[in-house]
């Protein structure tokens, strides 16, 4: 009993921040989701002759090569970023984003580095919830093809990026047996699972983005470490990074999880 009114309390709590927030928090969810492409774009520009070299020594593909790499991560991620900020071709602008995270993963090796994969992945789930905002309910992906509610493409944009979306967390769990990381991972695994399948969707999501906000402070506060040591950008780069999926989870807050979910499907029993 005690249990039921603890979640009858949060679900309250849940409703009145959804109607008070309701104008501003899909805004504030787009900013957060583009946000790791906003600073590598700039990162891009400052370190120009850094990312070139790199690519160049990496895969010796000569100075012409390398320099039109960056200068296509450049224009590409601050060109999507206007646009999603914009509303102005948002499709568009998703589909570039998805061309830069695929363009990245395999130009700076992360697809052999499982964490930053899956974080990829995340980042690539929140662009889905971006896409599947972006359409209207009854439009159709492929022209001309009928779809129905139960079936239509944005419904299963926001199932995959849900599931994309809690790689992040996976990435999260500590394979130690203190009992802070035993309790973290439980209560971790558990939300997860809640937004995967879409079940309290909006309370799971909404604990998740306060969940891993706090982590992120606390562990990617590059803002401690002085811009000339190389850990000032690596945090940097996962502090945003995160921030992008915390703006995913926001958006789900924000719209919900869709007609492919348990939360749907109980409006139906």
């Amino acid at each position: 009993q005690q249990y039921w009114h603890l979640m009858g309390s949060a679900w309250q709590f849940i409703t009145k921040f959804l109607r008070v927030t309701k104008q501003y928090l899909p805004h504030v969810a787009r900013l957060c989701l583009i946000s790791t492409f906003l600073e590598d774009g700039i990162r891009m520009w400052f370190q120009w002759s850094e990312q070139r070299d790199y690519i160049d020594t990496t895969w010796n593909c000569g100075y012409l090569l390398a320099s039109s790499f960056v200068f296509l991560n450049l224009l590409g991620q601050l060109t999507g970023c206007v646009l999603v900020l914009s509303r102005n071709f948002v499709q568009y602008a998703c589909f570039g984003l998805f061309g830069i995270i695929a363009l990245q993963t395999i130009a700076y090796s992360i697809l052999w580095d499982l964490k930053f994969l899956m974080r990829n992945l995340a980042l690539g789930g929140g662009l889905l919830l971006l896409l599947a905002e972006s359409r209207s309910e009854g439009k159709s992906m492929f022209a001309g093809v009928p779809t129905m509610r139960e079936s239509s493409p944005k419904q299963y944009m926001q199932l995959g990026g849900r599931v994309l979306l809690v790689l992040m967390f996976m990435t999260l769990l500590h394979l130690d047996a203190s009992f802070f990381s035993i309790v973290q991972n439980i209560v971790g695994t558990a939300l997860m699972i809640l937004v995967a399948i879409g079940f309290k969707t909006k309370l799971a999501a909404l604990t998740l983005v306060v969940w891993l906000f706090a982590i992120n402070v606390y562990f990617n506060a590059f803002w401690t470490i002085p811009v000339y040591k190389p850990m000032h950008d690596f945090l940097k780069y996962d502090f945003f990074q995160t921030m992008s999926v915390i703006g995913g989870l926001l958006l789900v807050v924000a719209l919900g999880p869709g007609g492919v979910s348990m939360d749907e499907k109980k409006k139906e029993w």
